[in-house]
């Protein structure tokens, strides 16, 4: 009988919660095509600081050199996954060139667009603390861009990769049978959900000073999730800096003289607090921060919360998006099959410039941001920190900085 009866009550229960049970509504998987193919260049004469969107949508901003476009983002009552891809192919550029793709924060009255409009201006600054670098960290009625991608233009690849053409044909190594036509990458940005929903902009930033730059294409795809939940768990994406020098700004070193810091405020609802860091080192010449380890060092509230030293040595393994970079011939004893065995011989053999192991980046890469968790941070205002302690500053034409962004991400109850 007592059998019988927790039966019953268990039937009772699933039954009750079942009718209390609210269905939230399916609208589907989203795959947008943002950019398809589209021109990154340097085009002073074509486009001025801004211009008005064309057939496609696209708006030009900074000589061409971003391009923007609105987009319109269901919101979803269920849970969703986000990804980016973003394929890249040189129009005539050959070099390798910083880039970001990125979204216009929605409460942000200030931002690139306007700008570029001449609507408004980046917010005053306290130019000392900051040595008049606009825009890297919040002010007022502005809040700094919101990267979804960091990635790194390989040398030439697509334009460049045609094995007859007398650039390349002679610096392919023997262990790649093709140069690839175009480099692709696709990043998680599920996490920035929030920022991409309803209507805003969204664009791709690539440093070329060059007429012929890039073609870009950019997909974002939202897989909604097939289980219905009471309730959504809604993420926050709170800005915190960027040092990418999209428009009207210099190169940022900063880091070689002092650290950089900005306050923020955390609400009491917010749980799961995590930092994302996207962060490249650059200055070109052999012993500038491209090509030296440094250590980054995050601080909240003057404690360190994480440190690494941002590296990547397996940039050999993108030598097939390269057919532009420059080629070295470097000497060296090398053991090889004889119809006797094994022998020795001195030999020479092609090092790229793509070859080489660098801050955090490599010709070709995307970047992936490291997550830190926060699970002790208290609601309240707080102060976030960026120091990198042996950052060298620009000397000439020796062009040492650091391109940084970061943001928090929390789930709101």
């Amino acid at each position: 009988m007592r059998t019988i009866f927790i039966l019953f009550s268990l039937l009772f229960t699933l039954t009750a919660n079942a009718a209390n049970h609210k269905e939230l509504p399916a609208k589907g998987n989203l795959n947008l095509q943002v950019f398809n193919k589209a021109n990154v260049r340097f085009l002073p004469d074509t486009y001025a600081n801004f211009s008005e969107a064309d057939n496609n949508g696209i708006i030009h901003l900074v000589n061409g050199r971003i391009i923007l476009k609105k987009i319109q983002i269901p919101s979803y009552q269920r849970d969703v996954t986000v990804s980016l891809k973003l394929t890249v192919a040189s129009n005539g550029d050959r070099w390798d060139k910083s880039g970001s793709c990125f979204v216009l924060p929605k409460k942000s009255a200030i931002n690139l667009m306007s700008i570029a409009q001449g609507k408004q201006k980046f917010p005053a600054i306290d130019s000392t603390k900051l040595e008049n670098l606009v825009g890297i960290v919040p002010g007022k009625n502005y809040l700094p861009t919101i990267e979804l991608m960091r990635f790194m233009t390989p040398f030439g690849v697509g334009h460049y990769s045609q094995n007859d053409d007398s650039l390349s044909s002679k610096r392919r190594p023997v262990y790649i049978p093709k140069w690839e036509k175009q480099v692709q990458w696709e990043q998680d940005i599920t996490d920035l959900y929030s920022a991409l929903e309803g209507e805003v902009y969204v664009g791709i930033f690539i440093d070329t000073w060059t007429p012929e730059g890039y073609v870009a294409s950019m997909e974002l795809n939202f897989k909604e999730s097939t289980i219905s939940c009471d309730k959504l768990v809604r993420r926050h994406v709170e800005p915190l800096m960027n040092t990418v020098y999209y428009i009207g700004q210099s190169y940022p070193d900063i880091f070689a003289r002092k650290s950089v810091s900005t306050d923020f405020v955390l609400p009491k609802n917010a749980k799961n607090v995590r930092l994302k860091y996207i962060v490249t080192g650059h200055g070109g010449h052999s012993g500038g921060d491209e090509f030296v380890q440094k250590k980054n060092i995050l601080s909240i509230d003057g404690t360190e919360v994480f440190s690494f030293i941002p590296w990547r040595d397996d940039c050999a393994s993108f030598r097939r998006f390269n057919p532009a970079t420059g080629v070295w011939l470097i000497k060296r004893l090398a053991a090889y099959i004889s119809e006797d065995g094994y022998k020795t011989k001195e030999v020479e053999e092609p090092l790229a410039s793509s070859d080489l192991s660098r801050s955090n980046w490599c010709p070709g890469s995307d970047v992936a941001p490291e997550e830190i968790a926060l699970p002790d941070l208290k609601a309240g205002k707080h102060t976030f920190t960026v120091s990198i302690p042996k950052a060298q500053p620009i000397n000439g034409d020796e062009m040492n900085h650091w391109l940084v962004s970061a943001y928090l991400v929390w789930d709101e109850e």
